[in-house]
């Protein structure tokens, strides 16, 4: 269960110790600063989240202690990705009437093809393009004299192909940017050659230490390559005075219809939900609405920055994980608008109220008190924390693949004293830690699934949901309760022995 008193923080600090103690010196030091349990409150000046406005008071704690934003140690299993999947996998791969070219070898483009389930609305190949995989698929002679002119002839089979696709997005591998392409000349070109948009994401794989670096430079390239060469489109476009862009919602399994839907039943007009299930026009109308709301922070806070500062269009941070955060958020979403827009939002949460009753009243008995360590990237770490406590389960321990501080500093705000935390976690790290803590439920990606269950302990994928959802909003948590509730009661458990255990002896007639 929760470790929160005295003593079990101290078992933690142990726990650590003796987790480090495998390591080199110099390995050790290095991993020490990323591994840590959450400590008391020092400084509660200010929430950093409208949603933390709904968490009990004293609950919060101080994680903002871990280190975090730095090279993995070379040697170890980490499970972080690259900039190249932070922009195509992540921020542009959902935008459905574009193009999404893997400008090198073919291997990056194919380990990327489909693998988030960002679903949109649309015919496959006709005017979306999610679920394909286009390539330059790179050659030796490519990486010997360069793949500008294939670039070039890539992109002209594009508008051949594909004449209603409304933009075209360069997201470079690796080679590129040893040998240095112009990709940027090739994409000023074919825009006027064209006459559609153009975006080179310099998103090389071995930029940066993570796929963090690879959103912030594909919200760069938003700003400048989508946002200000559009201005006079979106100065030209019409909004209500009621008009909000949904930011770093990628649709997984449907979440940003089920998002979308509850904020169009308070009486707001979505005139953006993007990148998921989102179209080019959407984002170029963004700086026209009246709040941006942002659900994905590591991923888009930038380009959310950006509007702000230039076009003054506000932002705020939003978590539609489970009944009580969902609730909290609408109110303070309503909040930044007039009273016809709250009161529609108090209606809307008590609409939902029976249906979240009903749902608690089937899940929670079966799953009160049962403990989740989370190991996932993004928002999820923190934001579906509150999920699994609406059903009364504890969070034993929670951590990112490739957060920053600020990370860390919104997490102490929904997670108690004494819980253990760790970033970039290494492969040995994270399943020494699920060995002696022993949860009901581990959430984390496909690369830890199979060898957690293996140990026996119940696994939900928290990337893309394991095939499941949606998770987001009221309907998004029904399907979140039943999902966990298969997973830490299905029979399966009983039915093999622990490796460590000797074998029953069979029995006779």
């Amino acid at each position: 269960m929760a470790l929160d008193t005295t003593d079990d923080t101290r078992d933690l600090a142990r726990l650590i110790e003796d987790v480090l103690e495998a390591y080199p010196t110099k390995a050790r030091k290095n991993r020490a600063k990323h591994l840590g349990v959450s400590q008391p409150v020092l400084d509660d000046d200010a929430e950093p989240d409208p949603a933390a406005h709904a968490r009990a008071p004293g609950i919060g704690s101080a994680c903002d202690g871990v280190k975090s934003n730095t090279r993995s140690l070379p040697g170890v299993m980490t499970v972080r990705g690259c900039a190249f999947a932070g922009s195509k996998g992540v921020v542009w791969g959902p935008v459905k009437d574009m193009v999404h070219i893997s400008h090198g070898p073919v291997g990056c483009g194919h380990y990327t093809w489909g693998q988030r389930r960002n679903y949109a609305v649309g015919t496959t190949g006709v005017d979306s393009f999610v679920a394909m995989q286009i390539t330059t698929d790179f050659q030796e002679k490519d990486i010997v004299f360069g793949g500008d002119k294939k670039l070039s002839a890539t992109i002209d089979e594009i508008r051949t192909l594909f004449p209603l696709a409304n933009g075209i997005t360069i997201q470079s591998e690796c080679p590129v940017g040893l040998i240095g392409d112009d990709i940027e000349g090739v994409a000023r070109k074919k825009v006027t050659e064209h006459g559609i948009t153009m975006v080179p994401v310099r998103c090389e794989g071995f930029r940066g230490v993570s796929q963090s670096l690879g959103h912030h430079i594909a919200n760069d390239t938003i700003r400048d390559w989508v946002l200000e060469p559009n201005a006079a489109k979106h100065e030209a476009a019409e909004v209500g005075p009621y008009a909000v862009s949904v930011i770093g919602d990628y649709n997984i399994g449907g979440d940003a219809w089920a998002s979308r839907k509850l904020l169009e039943e308070i009486g707001l007009e979505v005139v953006g939900n993007w990148s998921g299930d989102a179209t080019l026009a959407e984002i170029e109308r963004a700086p026209r609405g009246k709040l941006n709301l942002i659900h994905c922070y590591r991923s888009m806070n930038y380009i959310c920055r950006h509007m702000e500062e230039t076009y003054g269009v506000p932002w705020m941070e939003y978590n539609f994980f489970g009944p009580s955060q969902i609730a909290a958020s609408l109110r303070a979403i309503a909040a930044r608008f007039d009273a016809t827009i709250q009161e529609n939002a108090e209606r809307v949460i008590a609409r939902y109220q029976p249906m979240v009753d009903s749902i608690l009243a089937k899940y929670r008995p079966r799953l009160e008190g049962k403990s989740v360590m989370l190991y996932v990237g993004g928002l999820r770490p923190r934001h579906v924390i509150t999920a699994y406590e609406d059903l009364g389960m504890v969070i034993a321990g929670t951590g990112y693949e490739f957060a920053h501080g600020d990370d860390y500093k919104r997490t102490g705000h929904y997670v108690p004293q004494g819980t253990l935390i760790y970033d970039d976690a290494t492969g040995f790290e994270l399943e020494k830690f699920i060995e002696q803590v022993r949860p009901d439920l581990v959430g984390s990606g496909i690369k830890e699934k199979y060898p957690v269950q293996k140990m026996g302990i119940p696994f939900r994928q928290m990337h893309s949901w394991d095939y499941s959802g949606p998770y987001h909003g009221y309907d998004g948590f029904a399907v979140f309760a039943r999902d966990m509730d298969l997973a830490v009661n299905s029979p399966v458990w009983a039915l093999f022995d622990a490796p460590w255990q000797p074998a029953a002896e069979p029995a006779t007639a």
